[in-house]
């Protein structure tokens, strides 16, 4: 493993199109991340560094651990379960089966155990939507008119959910009802200044600060979201970095995400790493992922 002198490490040396949806299972010891764009699904385990991957057909926008076992997928052709021992897909719905130009990008599941992942199209336009597949394995649409859904997190209280539409430029916070699912209080919690890209994944710490990974930034920042400042900053060096997620025996390693698509030669001779799987030891615990609950 490469160490760097500012402490970020290089956790996986890969030239991943568009490496993303990092998420720690606790239970495993195991860090779940994609290639979108290489129709991958990895697990990684960083005591042995083995990096498994899982060819899936087709592109993949998130990845969430399943509490019965296996995992759950948000892919271009809607929801599916994946069993990793058999490596055998089983779709269970598709919303947009009608819009063939989108797929999915980004989600989570939330502290009910729901798995929430929203939509983009292909042409930059506001025709996406952001789901949530609860665990009767309905499917509700919740937020419509998104452009490029992407990071979503629960605060550590799991009162409020934060959620980014990437060409905003901001972090959304709503109410949330644990209970009901029911999100409310539609606000701005962050707004990302425009010379440090855009706003990709993001994951949050225990004391409730949020992490957001920077596509076209290079960096990782850590906000308050009640109060819109800033309070920490991670340079990777790689100018896409798109998603970050806390994991290890204390969940206070933060693994970062990164793309080498849109590079051109010459940049990607300046950013070699473009594409690896980075961590860091933070000062800071992150809180445990939820599993989908079905």
């Amino acid at each position: 493993m490469e160490k760097r002198t500012d402490g970020l490490q290089v956790a996986l040396k890969r030239s991943t199109l568009l490496g993303e949806g990092a998420v720690w299972d606790a239970v495993a010891s195991l860090l779940y991340w994609i290639d979108i764009l290489g129709h991958k699904v990895f697990i990684f385990n960083p005591v042995t560094g083995m990096n498994r991957e899982i060819d899936v057909g087709q592109p993949v926008g998130a990845v969430v651990p399943r509490a019965s076992g296996g995992l759950l997928l948000a892919m271009k052709d809607g929801f599916f379960a994946l069993d990793t021992k058999l490596e055998l897909l089983t779709p269970l719905f598709n919303p947009e089966s009608h819009l063939g130009a989108n797929r999915f990008n980004d989600g989570k599941c939330d502290p009910g155990g729901r798995f929430w992942a929203g939509t983009m199209t292909n042409d930059s336009g506001p025709g996406g939507a952001l789901y949530r597949l609860d665990t009767d394995m309905s499917v509700t649409q919740v937020l419509t008119g998104i452009t490029c859904s992407n990071g979503i997190t629960w605060s550590p209280d799991k009162k409020n959910m934060y959620y980014i539409d990437s060409p905003t430029r901001e972090v959304w916070s709503f109410d949330y009802d644990e209970a009901s699912a029911n999100i409310s209080g539609h606000r701005t919690a962050v707004t990302i200044p425009k010379a440090e890209g855009v706003p990709d994944g993001m994951t949050i710490d225990e004391e409730g600060m949020i992490w957001v990974a920077h596509w076209g930034g290079g960096i990782v920042s850590r906000w308050n979201p009640h109060s819109g400042d800033r309070l920490d900053t991670v340079h990777v060096p790689v100018t896409h970095v798109t998603s970050c997620a806390f994991g290890g025996t204390n969940l206070d390693t933060l693994y970062i995400t990164t793309a080498s698509v849109e590079l051109n030669e010459s940049e990607r001779a300046k950013h070699p790493l473009a594409g690896s799987l980075f961590q860091i030891e933070t000062k800071t615990r992150g809180i445990p992922a939820f599993s989908f609950r079905a």
